[in-house]
């Protein structure tokens, strides 16, 4: 029971985080509210591992694993972030969550699993459900949604990059890393767009932003201290319902009705992989060929979140 409450309480901080970046975003460039947030939400995460010393073993966050996983994570939530300034909270949520489609269908590619009929007809449906949210025709070219789903790719990728990653990481190293990641590429767009001033008000939000972001991250570590990640995984679908609350009172934001339809297939057919991989033994897979990133570890570090 504390598991799940700790995976709500992860949707809800990462729903709010997202949604204060998506304010702030109206007075500040993206590279510069993520480089200040991230370098907020730094700190947060480096005492938290250092409370738990975990930073006896900083030096792991330099093996290939986790720097690969680091560098897709920084560039897949940056992209991710950057669509939120042109996109409805509730839809870019919708999309990112079908990271577990997408994370099915790049294990088949690069680790030979074996997925099994009705798993591809889920995916199916999700990506269907992922098309009525893009909404792709002709003459329409909706670039911010394709930049979310790239987002989105990226972080299944990230996921996929995680089970590489020895277990003798700590967890909260790796979101560390990650947090390092974000904040090196968000600095790298800064140089680009440029610095604006910024006021004592927009600091305030970006300190909470980067507060609900360390919480999400250090909410899901915990959750999967105490429980298998494929039992909690089905309540991260209730950012959703968060997405939607949220977008609709702070900006009302009401997606329209193929949108919608989008968002329930999404989850859906989310909830099916999730549970159906639950209900499955785990799949062969194919030698160490297949995915010659680096070696990999006798068994999967925990996702960082």
């Amino acid at each position: 029971m504390v598991a799940i409450l700790l995976v709500c309480a992860a949707a809800a901080c990462f729903v709010v985080s997202n949604a204060l970046v998506k304010h702030i975003g109206q007075w500040l460039p993206t590279g510069q509210m993520l480089f200040i947030r991230g370098c907020m939400a730094m700190l947060i995460v480096f005492a938290a591992a250092h409370t738990s010393r975990a930073t006896r073993l900083l030096g792991t966050i330099l093996s290939a694993p986790v720097l690969a996983r680091a560098a897709v994570e920084g560039v897949g939530s940056t992209l991710f972030l950057m669509s939120l300034a042109w996109l409805p909270l509730a839809n870019a949520t919708a999309i990112d969550l079908s990271a577990p489609l997408i994370l099915t269908g790049l294990a088949v590619v690069f680790l030979g699993e074996r997925v099994p009929a009705q798993r591809w007809l889920a995916i199916g449906v999700g990506f269907i459900g992922v098309l009525l949210i893009v909404q792709p025709r002709a003459g329409h070219f909706n670039a911010a949604a394709l930049l979310c789903l790239l987002g989105t790719t990226l972080h299944a990728t990230r996921d996929l990059l995680t089970r590489r990653i020895p277990p003798g990481v700590p967890s909260l190293l790796v979101a560390l890393s990650s947090t390092v990641a974000l904040t090196l590429v968000a600095g790298a767009w800064l140089l680009v767009e440029g610095w604006r001033p910024i006021e004592r008000a927009h600091l305030g939000w970006l300190a909470l932003g980067a507060g609900f972001l360390a919480g999400g991250v250090l909410c899901t570590i915990a959750s999967l201290r105490h429980i298998a990640l494929s039992t909690v995984a089905p309540f991260r679908y209730l950012s959703l319902p968060f997405a939607l609350a949220l977008g609709f009172g702070v900006w009302g934001e009401l997606p329209g009705p193929l949108a919608c339809a989008g968002i329930v297939l999404i989850a859906a057919s989310g909830l099916w992989v999730l549970l159906g991989a639950k209900r499955t033994p785990a799949a062969a897979s194919v030698p160490e060929r297949r995915l010659r990133l680096f070696r990999p570890s006798r068994h999967r570090a925990p996702p960082a979140g």
